[in-house]
């Protein structure tokens, strides 16, 4: 079978075992907007808050928040817990171009860097890339990464910081893992991202693996989401 349209056919049978679970409320279609936004660039002082939990238990992991520190050839966005312990920073190569990747729980450096949000607001649009990554600390050992973006439509989305018109697109991802006992790497998103605040507002994760050389079920792993919560600071001028 072609490798993408295995990564695809097996994310897609991930995504109900990570994601329906979550606590979101539906997305209410629309119509594509009749001007296509663009992505709102970056300013200094945006903020948004996250509260992060467990896809199965609804249970909060975390309160995240994250503040645009640094404008310039790369964009800097610092991050921070909700006992204010600062965490590490994501770091753009150009606005929508991600080099340093936090939300897959350890640091990820990616090279070359990848899309954060899809090249054309559109429905239908996809398109697939590869990279490597390293985890922070390791930087001498890279592992393969590919993945697949696709929108899938237009929604009115809800969450606790507001209503949003949001493209809803999804990353279906295979790796290769830094544990060389984990085969079969995939991981899967759904992204609803607002480009009038150029940032998404929920996201809802899964990750699945089996183990070298055993038969057996499949294992998960990285089941979270995140909403976007009052205090986010989205329209900064």
């Amino acid at each position: 079978m072609n490798p993408l349209r295995r990564l695809v056919i097996s994310s897609a049978a991930l995504a109900p075992l990570g994601c329906a679970t979550a606590t979101f409320d539906s997305g209410i279609p629309v119509a594509a907007p009749k001007k296509i936004p663009s992505v709102r660039s970056p300013q200094l002082g945006q903020e948004w808050i996250y509260s992060k939990f467990d896809t199965f238990s609804s249970r909060i992991l975390d309160m995240v928040t994250e503040r645009i520190e640094i404008v310039g050839p790369e964009v800097t966005i610092s991050r921070s817990n909700r006992d204010n312990a600062n965490l590490a920073s994501e770091i753009q190569s150009s606005w929508g171009m991600i080099t340093t990747d936090l939300h897959w729980g350890r640091i990820l450096n990616y090279g070359p860097a990848i899309l954060l949000w899809p090249e054309q607001m559109q429905v239908n649009w996809s398109k697939q890339f590869t990279t490597r990554y390293s985890i922070a600390g390791y930087s001498g050992n890279s592992f393969g990464w590919q993945q697949y973006m696709y929108c899938a439509g237009w929604e009115k989305f809800k969450v606790p910081a507001g209503e949003f018109t949001c493209l809803r697109y999804q990353n279906p991802i295979n790796f290769q893992s830094d544990d060389a006992n984990k085969v079969d790497c995939i991981r899967h998103e759904i992204i609803w991202f607002a480009p009038e605040i150029g940032r998404w507002v929920a996201c809802a994760s899964s990750g699945s693996y089996q183990i070298q050389g055993q038969i057996g079920p499949v294992l998960l792993e990285n089941s979270t989401a995140w909403k976007c919560v009052p205090g986010s600071n989205t329209y900064v001028i």
